[in-house]
């Protein structure tokens, strides 16, 4: 399988770990990476963690296309995972409905994080949570379902006080503009919610949380 991590003024480890793992869980035999240059240490060092076997750097729909069909030093694979912008996930569209080409993971859209919290989470690593999603790009959104307006209360201040600090304010905040923090009625109605909006990524900091993960669909 190829995996493709964007580049951009954050490195995002996080998707090389979320990338690899289950690469390497489902047994693939060969994994390799592209990112466009310089590919950051930290991207490096996850990689060598999740057992990539090659990196290459390359980035953007010419990465897509090394990867889908070969090239004198990249390899073809199977199917390609990972996110990146509009010319890559058109190349990725493409090269997914040619007969000789590669399958891919889905379309990616903007990053998205919805987190479920009650009373007893802690309002300053529910910001982080937020705010690491907010950063990704103006485009993207992030939600807190909370039963406790005390916590939303607790939260949206802890998020004012992150973001003062924040290198990436300006794009965080535009996110902020699109995201939304709600007051549940109990914690069923925030599981619900959930479902129906189907976020990229779910954090639930509850009492309880595993309670509620049979809940999720």
């Amino acid at each position: 399988v190829g995996l493709y991590i964007p580049g951009g003024s954050a490195p995002l480890f996080s998707t090389v770990l979320m990338l690899a793992t289950p690469a390497r869980i489902a047994g693939c035999q060969k994994v390799v990476l592209c990112s466009p240059p310089p590919i950051a240490d930290e991207i490096l060092y996850a990689a060598q963690l999740c057992g990539v076997q090659e990196i290459f750097n390359v980035g953007g729909a010419q990465a897509i296309a090394a990867l889908a069909f070969g090239s004198e030093s990249v390899p073809k694979v199977d199917k390609i995972f990972g996110p990146g912008n509009a010319f890559v996930t058109e190349a990725k569209r493409q090269v997914s409905q040619r007969l000789d080409g590669a399958a891919i993971d889905m379309p990616a859209g903007p990053s998205e994080v919805l987190v479920i919290a009650d009373s007893g989470a802690t309002p300053d690593f529910v910001a982080s949570d937020l705010l690491s999603q907010a950063e990704h790009g103006p485009d993207s959104q992030v939600i807190l379902l909370t039963p406790d307006a005390d916590i939303a209360r607790k939260v949206a201040e802890a998020v004012e006080r992150q973001l003062a600090e924040l290198p990436r304010a300006d794009t965080a905040r535009q996110a902020l503009s699109a995201s939304r923090l709600i007051v549940t009625k109990d914690l069923a109605q925030c599981v619900a919610i959930s479902n129906q909006y189907g976020p990229e990524h779910l954090i639930i900091q509850t009492r309880n949380a595993r309670d509620l993960v049979d809940a999720i669909t």
